[in-house]
């Protein structure tokens, strides 16, 4: 992909993203025919001389790539974004048995893919159910219903980030992030998740885009088994020979183990059979909402509500002492969900649609935690994270009603919640309760010091509307499982640690990679059963 950046138009301009466009192949020296697809990869507003402008990144995709090739730096704007294709090649002795991989979040999902494509036909074991029945019970809890510990945001088809913002963005570089986009798109992703800076999906197509991957790994041979859990490992003379499963025993030589971040009893499983688990850096805080409107005034000052500006997107981050305080997962025009996944515990997570549509904005509000606050002992941060989770679930009257109040509230310690202008859009409802007290107080603390800044670098961000829900939680696994360079374990040869659960990915994007990156390994030191 080719990418034409500084693209300047003013405000007033008539079909700006076509215009745009428009220019960009005029720079390119393209034909319309030549080119596979194009469109905003970055926007931004201008506003330094009084006369806000728009300014585009335009990414362009050519039919012909070694066109694309010839036209990288053909002028000081353009640049050539690219990618290695990516086919796995099966390797080595032929296995016994076909690979096992345990979790169909992005890391398992796109390690089952690429074990099916390379003929491997893996088993893939998940322990909650297919998207459909999945979809129906988040939405019975999100109505007032019962909470099913296998069947919920962090559980089933498609892993915790089905319900989200559905982005692709990531800091990790990997070129086979290009083999991700591409087998999205190829699966029904929207176009622009090729050009855009920073790609979003949206949960409502993220669905359907992971039910078509299923559909592909199975075509190819490979088996997926709802509502199966793993529960512990079989080995002999120091290496991985079966699997035990709520199905029960399945004979195993390589086992994927991508079970995600919220898999608890799993960590213990592990902690148990003496491998090493660590405590590795998370992060723990609250969900904060402002009008969306709001937030596009601090962003594009003159310029917000313009309508090719799209709802604006914030990071933000402020250091206290050894702790970071930052925004993470931020949700445009998105909703607060109900995550929970034991009975007793409430906590929140941030999703939106595709379109982005709704009035509120919501990111989480977090502080840094490290492996050194529990010393390195993995089973004392989880332990952590639970503890909050039920301090939270008290707080909200034991029936998944959240706590929250608004950030004027939190700054002064007060745990009251007038609302205005700003409805908390947590689906099981919301009551008035001090944050900062489910909180060690060297953490609420440094939440209040951190929110005090992003309103100095944000105007309005702690505005007598906006408010503060709780808690967060599982921004990532609390917990690594030691791998070494030929990604297995390194105690344990023929388990392959995977994506975030595993403590080696934050995000779809990198979960997916990871997921990559261990089924490459396994193929390259094996052979499909024969």
């Amino acid at each position: 992909m080719l990418l034409v950046r500084g693209v300047r138009l003013s405000l007033n301009t008539p079909r700006p993203e076509a215009e745009a466009t428009d220019r960009a192949l005029k720079i390119l020296k393209v034909r319309p025919g030549d080119v596979a697809g194009a469109g905003v990869a970055r926007l931004s507003v201008d506003a330094r001389h009084g006369r806000p402008s728009l300014v585009y990144t335009i990414g362009v995709r050519l039919k012909d790539e070694g066109a694309e090739l010839a036209l990288a730096g053909s002028a000081p704007c353009v640049a050539l974004a690219r990618h290695a294709e990516y086919r796995p090649q099966p390797g080595g002795a032929p296995l016994e048995d076909p690979p096992v991989v345990a979790g169909l979040g992005p890391a398992g999902l796109f390690a089952a893919l690429a074990l099916a494509r390379a003929g491997y036909r893996p088993l893939v074991l998940e322990r909650g159910p297919a998207l459909e029945k999945r979809v129906a019970a988040v939405e019975r809890f999100s109505a007032g219903g019962a909470l099913e510990p296998n069947a919920n945001i962090q559980f089933g088809e498609g892993g915790a980030g089905t319900f989200s913002d559905g982005k692709l963005t990531t800091r990790i570089g990997d070129e086979l992030c290009g083999f991700v986009t591409d087998t999205l798109l190829a699966h029904g992703a929207p176009p622009e998740i090729a050009w855009r800076q920073k790609p979003h999906v949206g949960t409502d197509l993220l669905r359907g885009v992971i039910s078509s991957i299923r559909a592909e790994i199975e075509a190819l041979g490979g088996r997926v088994l709802f509502e199966t859990a793993l529960t512990g490992l079989v080995t002999k003379n120091g290496r991985l020979t079966a699997v035990n499963t709520t199905a029960g025993l399945i004979p195993c030589q390589r086992l994927v183990l991508a079970v995600g971040h919220s898999a608890r009893d799993t960590f213990a499983m592990l902690a148990e059979s003496g491998l090493p688990l660590s405590a590795k850096p998370f992060s723990v805080g609250f969900r904060a909402e402002h009008l969306q409107t709001d937030i596009d005034k601090g962003l594009y000052h003159a310029a917000a509500g313009h309508p090719a500006l799209p709802p604006g997107e914030y990071q933000l981050s402020h250091h206290v002492g050894k702790r970071c305080v930052y925004t993470f997962c931020m949700c445009p025009g998105g909703q607060v969900v109900a995550a929970a996944s034991e009975e007793g515990g409430v906590l929140t997570n941030g999703m939106s649609y595709h379109a982005r549509a709704g009035k509120n904005a919501n990111a989480a509000v977090v502080i840094s935690l490290d492996g050194s606050d529990f010393g390195g002992d993995a089973m004392k941060a989880v332990a952590f994270q639970r503890q909050l989770e039920q301090a939270a679930f008290r707080a909200g009257g034991s029936d998944y009603t959240a706590p929250a109040e608004t950030v004027q509230s939190f700054l002064k310690g007060e745990g009251t919640l007038r609302l205005s202008a700003v409805r908390p859009t947590y689906d099981r409802g919301v009551r008035a309760f001090d944050l900062g007290s489910l909180l060690p107080g060297e953490l609420a603390q440094g939440l209040r010091t951190g929110l005090a800044a992003f309103d100095r670098k944000l105007p309005g961000y702690a505005g007598p509307s906006a408010v503060l829900t709780g808690l967060e939680t599982r921004t990532s696994s609390p917990v690594r499982l030691e791998r070494g360079a030929d990604f297995q374990c390194t105690l344990l040869p023929g388990l392959y640690p995977c994506g975030e659960g595993a403590g080696y990915a934050g995000g779809i994007m990198s979960a997916a990679v990871d997921g990559l990156r261990v089924a490459r390994a396994l193929i390259e030191g094996s052979a499909p059963t024969e």
